[in-house]
């Protein structure tokens, strides 16, 4: 796997990688990451994947997946 960008944000660490004919838009807070996969037959460039990172109404799907994978985390530490 090989990075092909960092692309800044306040709140993740978001990375765009290259691997096995796909490319990943990683998002990462804390102990969580969410992986998105792109066949790279699908889209003409790494920077169409990147700008996926930069829409604002995707990132709040992010942000809301995290904070539910939070709430299950919580739940599932406490059952222990």
């Amino acid at each position: 796997m090989r990075v092909l960008a960092q692309i800044p944000h306040p709140e993740f660490q978001i990375t765009l990688f290259v691997w096995n004919e796909k490319y990943l838009l990683k998002f990462e807070l804390g102990l969580l990451e969410q992986t998105y996969k792109f066949p790279q037959m699908t889209v003409s460039a790494p920077d169409d994947v990147a700008a996926f990172a930069r829409e604002e109404a995707f990132l709040e799907k992010v942000a809301q997946r995290f904070e539910a994978m939070q709430e299950d985390w919580r739940l599932l530490v406490e059952g222990f």
